[in-house]
């Protein structure tokens, strides 16, 4: 009797589990079945934020595979509205109210499967004369999309998801078009992203077709196409619109701006495909002899650099591009470029807090998408000790390694949820020290989500393999970065089609927006805005008109500078001295004949900016020797005026891009009204305060 009623619980429970898995996993089971994979609306899923446009929105298929992973579709579809007074919907999923207050269900169904999500418009609680639209999410297992899809994912699909090479050449070429080596590591090693650079991104059609056929290439899930596309000195895209950087946005004190530059940028980007920026850069720039960041800060004062940084990430997220805030903790207040060297910032988190890392902690309440570690030690945080594989001495772990700082500080004191990616992991002050493959298992388990450029992408990967397949870094470790990066994907619609887009109305829709006449008049304000006249002893502006003599020299970009002064004034000569800034008797006698000496110097680093610089000593010469009135120009850095403070005239302008080289001619020639206000203090070479933070003439 005993064993009868055994095998009737056994043969009760065998029955059970087959029905559960049948009833509770509706999504999953439906989608074993071949060819019928399970529909479902993405606006159902939880971690997707959707935002209506007004009175419209538009909803998104997605079909989900029997190994978890889905894709975009929009093939054989049927919408409908269940309350066309409330909503209509047309054949692309495009959903309009009509005013009507009340709720619609709006459903999709592809022929064999549908779904549904319910559509409330009424009073809105917090302005009752008005009425407010909102998505009503459905339950369900099914539309936990991001856990079922790593449920059935391999470890090196998995590991493949945190890993962004470059393929900045090949074989001694620049990669702009896709090649089979490339296309068949993206396939092996199940790439989840890609960063592109000046190399890659020539003109505008070639670009799109690039990207186009590197989303192609991608196995299961979209790629992150990423790009450093700050503006300023950092500006990748060829074709583009050169927007003025971070520091002339800071002279500008203006938000609406910088999210316009923001926005424009974002534009841009998304027309061609790219869905993730590097950018903003959020470093507090108070370091004169920072060789690295400086113009790509906004500034030096914490707040500026949150109140724009914060500016710029929504303009860019508009648009549905990923903004990226750099460098965490804080890579400011350095004076080695990590690109070379193993910069430290030797302060106490008190300090921190009020710094460096406060632009961070704001850009996180603002829901920044992703932030990027930076290669620079901290040792009051993390002083940890290694031995450098370079030449044997004990270093200090920098912060992109530093489980103190990327979990301790900012996933458990600060809060961050989101993706957290590495700086290249080619430069010097990882590669020399660490070594490609322990550099990225220590990354991972410091608790960096993508590694970005690893050197050797074989060897990385079967280094993170085997550090998984050994325990040294567990699976569920893997799993919580692939969730982080999929709910990025999902969130910014970084989602594979199951049709490929058509390559040639994205290059039309790329060519009507990159570059165009909107972006432009972006740039021009912008610039226009952050010249910014430092010094003037009642030598500008000049008369445009005049016939004065105007002599503009110097080296690095000069024939910009003086092709932009020549386009005001008629009467302009231009001299481009060489590389040891010695004057010749010629370009003597034209200085001379000059009525107006405009110079153009170019600096990046101390010893650049020095008064022993050849370039310098240049400017102090002309000074000496001339009778003219002579106007300074700081193309570059605002703090070249400490090596010549005698200067009667002097104007930031933060870059050398053409915009700003024409908006500076234009102030120099009173066509525009300098209101750039200074957005750090320019220090006296041999100590004191020469200009304060915040100063700014005009006319």
């Amino acid at each position: 009797m005993r064993t009868r009623q055994k095998r009737m619980i056994v043969t009760f429970l065998a029955l059970l589990m087959i029905f559960s898995q049948a009833v509770m996993l509706p999504g999953k089971a439906s989608a074993k079945k071949a060819g019928s994979p399970e529909l479902i609306l993405m606006e159902n899923v939880p971690e997707v934020s959707s935002e209506f446009d007004g009175k419209s929105i538009t909803l998104h298929a997605l079909h989900i595979y029997d190994d978890g992973h889905f894709m975009k579709t929009d093939q054989n579809l049927k919408w409908k509205s269940s309350n066309k007074k409330v909503a209509k919907v047309d054949r692309e999923g495009n959903v309009a109210l009509t005013g009507k207050r009340g709720r619609t269900f709006i459903t999709v169904s592809d022929g064999k499967n549908k779904d549904r999500i319910a559509l409330d418009y009424k009073v809105d609680k917090s302005n009752k004369k008005s009425s407010a639209p909102s998505l009503i999410k459905q339950k369900g297992q099914q539309y936990d999309i991001i856990e079922n899809a790593i449920d059935g994912m391999t470890m090196e699909e998995k590991v493949g998801q945190m890993l962004m090479p470059d393929y900045r050449n090949w074989n001694g070429e620049n990669v702009t078009e896709m090649l089979p080596e490339i296309e068949a590591q993206i396939e092996e090693y199940h790439l989840g992203g890609v960063i592109l650079f000046r190399e890659n991104v020539v003109t505008t059609e070639q670009t799109t077709k690039l990207v186009a056929d590197y989303q192609e290439a991608s196995e299961k899930y979209g790629l992150l196409m990423t790009i450093d596309q700050e503006g300023g000195i950092v500006t990748r895209l060829q074709s583009g619109t050169d927007m003025p950087g971070n520091m002339a946005l800071g002279a500008t004190r203006s938000k609406d701006l910088t999210k316009e530059v923001g926005h424009a940028i974002g534009e841009e980007l998304a027309s061609l495909g790219i869905n993730m920026n590097f950018a903003p850069d959020m470093d507090v720039n108070n370091n004169p002899d920072n060789p690295v960041i400086g113009v790509r800060s906004f500034g030096e004062d914490p707040e500026l650099v949150a109140d724009l940084g914060i500016a710029y990430t929504k303009g860019l997220q508009e648009t549905g591009v990923a903004a990226t805030a750099k460098h965490f903790p804080g890579h400011g207040d350095t004076a080695v470029d990590s690109h070379l060297g193993l910069p430290e910032v030797p302060y106490d988190k008190e300090r921190l807090m009020e710094v460096e890392l406060y632009p961070f902690q704001k850009a996180m309440e603002a829901g920044i998408d992703a932030i990027m570690t930076a290669h620079v030690t901290f040792p009051k945080i993390d002083d940890t000790k290694v031995i450098s594989k370079k030449d044997g001495t004990e270093i200090s772990l920098p912060a992109t390694l530093s489980h103190k700082v990327l979990t301790e500080l900012m996933r458990d004191e600060m809060g961050y949820e989101g993706v957290i990616t590495t700086d290249a992991m080619n430069m010097g002050a990882i590669q020399d020290h660490f070594g490609s493959v322990d550099a990225a298992v220590r990354a991972v388990k410091a608790g960096t989500d993508i590694v970005l450029m690893p050197v050797g992408l074989q060897e990385v990967a079967e280094g993170l393999y085997g550090a998984v397949e050994s325990g040294d870094i567990s699976e569920e470790r893997i799993e919580a970065s692939v969730k982080r990066i999929l709910t990025l994907k999902v969130n910014r619609g970084i989602i594979k089609s199951e049709k490929p887009s058509d390559v040639n109305e994205q290059i039309q829709e790329a060519l009507e927006t990159v570059g165009s006449d909107e972006h432009k008049a972006v740039e021009k304000e912008a610039a226009d805005k952050s010249i910014t006249l430092v010094k003037n002893d009642n030598v500008l502006p000049l008369d445009g008109n005049s016939d004065d003599h105007v002599v503009v020299i110097g080296r690095s970009f000069v024939e910009s500078l003086g092709n932009a002064v020549r386009a005001v004034h008629d009467n302009t000569t231009v001299i481009e001295v060489d590389a040891s800034y010695t004057l010749t008797d010629e370009q003597r006698e034209t200085l001379a004949s000059a009525d107006q000496i405009i110079i153009g110097t170019y600096t990046y680093s101390v010893s650049t900016r020095s008064p022993e610089h050849p370039q310098m000593m240049m400017v102090d010469t002309i000074m000496s020797e001339t009778d003219a009135d002579v106007i300074g120009i700081g193309i570059r850095n605002p703090y070249d005026i400490m090596a010549y403070p005698n200067v009667d005239s002097y104007i930031a302008q933060y870059g050398f891009r053409t915009a700003s080289f024409e908006a500076t001619a234009a102030t120099i020639f009173g066509e525009n009204a300098p209101s750039g206000k200074l957005p750090i203090t320019i220090p006296g070479e041999t100590g004191g305060v020469l200009y304060n933070f915040g100063h700014g003439l005009t006319y």
